[in-house]
């Protein structure tokens, strides 16, 4: 690889990183407005599709994807995702104050390990694509290892929202995370194909129909799977905590990016030992994070010392 090609890369991977940033800001406010807005129909007893706030982080939701897709196009999909670690921070803060969740000091050491893994995440994470164009995906949508992958992903999906949601849902956040972090791996390489075959989709040629078939079929893919994820999100919010959901789905939903763009888009060929070893670390370090996080809403944590009354003899 020239020196020039190098550098074209490394300000695309700036590129991307900033715009993830931004894009992580705007989602870590989405589910607390979504909640404000639930909580505020529940009050008044109508349905929250009717509240203002809630539809201000639906178009937060709305913005903060056209974000990551701009980032997802412009980076690696592993060096983004991590980032939205940011989005947790933000949305846990932002969650004390208008929710009024309490995040004590294990919720705010949580928050910096999710900050550091994610760091940890774009340091050792590839920082170059080895699908760049349209019939590189095309070759890798037959691979019989991709096909498997996507079957499994898809069985997945249907026993968890035929079977478990209607019964385990609303009881156990695992399940809503689940469906939501399983999508991850269809939203992350449609987003990234879309970039890949626009250009020779809307451009004249022999090979437009095909590219435009190709193009049209991403974006359905796309946006059936962020439908369902809007969906699943909300019932969550209706159930759970969105701090503790946004850090849950965050973990879950980056493992899954980063194994889906090993199988999809073949990002770590080429990934020495030690930025494996890196990566999982900072997988490590932010599932720590969120650990508590979790333990934070029900544990409580202060400086002074509490004192036990003597026992009588």
């Amino acid at each position: 690889m020239s020196v020039k090609s190098v550098e074209t890369s490394s300000q695309s991977v700036a590129a991307g990183v900033a715009i993830a940033v931004v894009s992580s800001f705007i989602n870590g406010s989405t589910f607390v407005l979504q909640k404000k807005g639930i909580l505020r129909a529940r009050k008044r007893g109508d349905s929250y599709l009717l509240d203002g706030v809630w539809w201000s982080g639906t178009f937060s939701m709305i913005l903060g994807q056209i974000g990551n897709f701009l980032a997802y196009n412009v980076a690696p999909a592993v060096v983004v995702a991590p980032l939205g670690a940011l989005g947790v921070l933000f949305g846990a803060l932002l969650a004390s104050h208008i929710l009024q969740e309490h995040l004590n000091i294990l919720g705010k050491l949580g928050c910096m390990l999710c900050c550091t893994g994610s760091v940890m995440l774009v340091i050792h994470a590839p920082k170059s694509e080895n699908v760049t164009t349209r019939a590189e995906l095309e070759d890798r949508l037959g691979d019989p290892v991709l096909l498997a992958y996507i079957s499994v992903v898809v069985l997945l999906l249907i026993v968890l929202i035929v079977w478990l949601a209607p019964v385990y849902g609303s009881s156990n956040i695992m399940v809503y995370v689940a469906i939501c972090s399983l999508l991850g791996s269809f939203t992350v390489p449609s987003s990234k194909g879309l970039g890949m075959v626009a250009p020779e989709a809307f451009a004249g040629g022999p090979d437009n129909a095909g590219a435009l078939c190709l193009f049209l079929g991403l974006l359905g893919t796309l946006a059936v799977s962020i439908l369902i994820q809007f969906t699943f999100i909300n019932k969550a919010l209706e159930s759970f905590s969105s701090n503790i959901f946004e850090a849950i789905y965050y973990v879950t939903f980056s493992s899954t990016v980063i194994l889906s763009s090993a199988v999809v888009l073949r990002e770590w060929r080429g990934v020495g030992l030690v930025d494996c070893l890196g990566v999982l670390c900072g997988l490590a370090t932010v599932s720590a994070g969120v650990f508590l996080l979790r333990v934070s809403q029900e544990a409580s944590l202060t400086w002074k010392q509490v004192k036990v009354p003597a026992k009588e003899d």
